[in-house]
């Protein structure tokens, strides 16, 4: 690992910053408890690929145009429409920050955010954040933990779980920029990419849900593996509005944990699964990447450099009725589990 630790010690808001390092036979991986993000994840053992975008010190997170970089997101992952939303008879309204939507939990989101370290090794990192009453107008204090942990030889493993004491909505994910051939390396476009999922949410100009649409003869359609980049650039509205590919998958229904994505690295054959009890995953292409965050080791992050799979649930779920429900109510426990597995 080429960090340097001493860059992530920092005091924000009267809570201390640092980097933390897990590791076990295949994966070392770094993680500041700022926004409780992952800031490099190295895959291999004799000549290590760094596979997530990230930067080199506390001060380019909190200065990034793309503040989103590894971090784990919510109140609210993804868009909400107008970032407005009614829940028993209240309205709701969001701070707009992706015009004209409410995107990722807003400026005071849970990426902005200095996380608790409750427990630290080099196998696991728990963290813990308590997000009061009324931050960016959401309702209730919720009472978030997170546990990143490797297991096996390839696994990194992440647990959610979350309390309130007011009924509120919630949907939490993880955001990191893959690049299987190595950060900043290079296009993903030819990384090959599985989907298990027969729908997808097609979206309006805003890029707001508009329902659930089968994938078979769209360009949505990655039940057999397919480049990223062979129908990106085509002929179709849906690409055209995300510049790209900026869209939740409808996963397959299954029992608990269930594999939702397999990539591939084009140039180092690194696989990486998803796995996970959501039901959705948002598929982003980079597309409004503009190389102009410097990177760890100087890299830029250009366009469609990198990628990221999100499980989750659905966008603008609080205003489609049609879409499983993001409300949490008190005394119900929210857990959920994402894991990336990875081999050479």
């Amino acid at each position: 690992m080429k960090l340097d630790k001493q860059l992530f010690d920092r005091e924000i808001g009267g809570k201390p910053t640092a980097l933390y390092v897990l590791k076990n036979g295949l994966l070392e991986v770094a993680i500041t408890n700022l926004g409780a993000r992952i800031v490099a994840l190295l895959v291999g053992r004799e000549q290590p690929v760094d596979v997530v975008a990230g930067f080199d010190n506390i001060e380019q997170y909190l200065s990034a145009t793309e503040p989103f970089h590894g971090a784990i997101v919510g109140r609210y992952a993804n868009r909400i429409a107008r970032g407005r939303f009614s829940l028993n008879g209240r309205d709701y309204q969001l701070s707009i920050n992706n015009e004209p939507n409410h995107l990722h939990g807003g400026p005071s989101g849970f990426h902005n955010q200095v996380w608790k370290v409750e427990e630290a090794n080099e196998q696991a990192l728990s963290l813990s954040y308590l997000s009061p009453d009324g931050e960016e107008n959401y309702p209730g204090n919720l009472q978030v933990r997170l546990r990143y942990s490797l297991q096996g030889n390839g696994d990194l493993r992440i647990d959610y779980e979350a309390e309130t004491d007011k009924a509120t909505v919630f949907n939490i994910t993880s955001h990191p920029f893959f690049n299987l051939n190595g950060q900043a390396s290079g296009t993903i476009e030819n990384h090959r990419l599985q989907v298990m999922a027969g729908h997808y949410n097609p979206v309006d100009q805003a890029l707001i849900p508009t329902g659930i649409s089968p994938v078979e003869g769209t360009p949505f359609d990655f039940r057999e593996p397919m480049e990223i980049g062979r129908m990106i650039d085509g002929k179709n509205d849906q690409l055209t509005y995300g510049g790209g590919y900026d869209h939740n998958f409808v996963l397959n229904p299954g029992q608990g944990i269930r594999l939702a994505a397999i990539a591939i690295g084009d140039r180092t054959g690194i696989t990486m699964e998803v796995h996970t009890d959501q039901p959705g995953m948002q598929l982003y292409s980079g597309n409004f990447m503009k190389g102009d965050n410097r990177l760890k080791y100087g890299q830029l992050d250009n366009r469609r450099e990198a990628f990221c799979l999100e499980t989750q649930h659905f966008p603008d779920s609080p205003n489609q009725p049609d879409f499983p429900s993001t409300v949490l109510e008190p005394g119900q426990v929210f857990r959920s589990t994402t894991i990336y597995r990875f081999s050479l």
